[in-house]
């Protein structure tokens, strides 16, 4: 396959290349993303844990986050598809550095009766207004409930939640003003591959409103030096 222009500008349809390599390109280039381990409850009472990492924010006003579940190999829907369907609730976990080595054995393919909770030896505790009960290890839960489920094509479907409940290990956010202490959080990113990430060197660059925009222009015409977002 010609994947790359007369100028060797990389540059493929890709709906032209087979669904796998697809697969690889959008995940290897889309990144950082931010990892959901997610824990549902089947009707026969199983509690079942799967790591995520097409997840997002997507609204505050409600508070709505957005899934992307996959099917498995053989084409049938995986526990967390089929129980977030029947029982409309489920909660996510941002994985952190402190639960991702725990999260990965949940992204095992154990039989549907077999609870990853158990052979990750994560413990449980009642999620304040949802049924499935919440990760007590993980420092930060969303109790959420279906908006909406979206099949995108045979093997993916989108979810979206709204948030009904945010809870978070003491010392992550401030009570009163409702900051993230990010270094006591320490959230881990998927790439690609076998490829995690932690967060490195934190920067900050605030953003300009459009009298500072124009400030910033006309001191650059002066030929005055401008720091970013300054």
């Amino acid at each position: 396959m010609q994947a790359a222009d007369e100028n060797g500008e990389f540059d493929v349809d890709p709906n032209q290349i087979e669904r796998r390599e697809r697969y690889k390109l959008v995940c290897g280039l889309v990144v950082p993303r931010p990892i959901a381990l997610v824990t549902t409850l089947a009707t026969d009472g199983t509690v079942n844990a799967a790591p995520f990492s097409f997840f997002n924010i997507f609204s505050e006003d409600p508070a709505v986050v957005v899934l992307g579940l996959n099917s498995r190999p053989d084409g049938s829907i995986k526990d967390t598809t089929r129980n977030i369907r029947e029982t409309g609730e489920y909660v996510i976990h941002v994985v952190t550095e402190d639960i991702v080595e725990k999260a990965n054995v949940c992204a095992t393919e154990f039989p549907s009766e077999t609870s990853e909770i158990d052979v990750a030896r994560f413990s449980l505790k009642p999620s304040r207004v949802v049924a499935p009960p919440t990760i007590a290890e993980a420092p930060v839960a969303l109790e959420c409930r279906v908006m909406s489920i979206t099949p995108v094509s045979a093997e993916r479907n989108i979810v979206l939640g709204e948030v009904v409940r945010i809870r978070a290990r003491p010392g992550i956010v401030d009570p009163v003003r409702l900051h993230v202490d990010i270094a006591a959080y320490r959230p881990v990113a998927r790439l690609f591959g076998n490829l995690y990430a932690r967060l490195g060197a934190l920067f900050e660059l605030r953003r300009l409103t459009y009298d500072e925009w124009r400030e910033q222009q006309a001191a650059e015409r002066r030929g005055e030096p401008v720091e970013p977002g300054e």
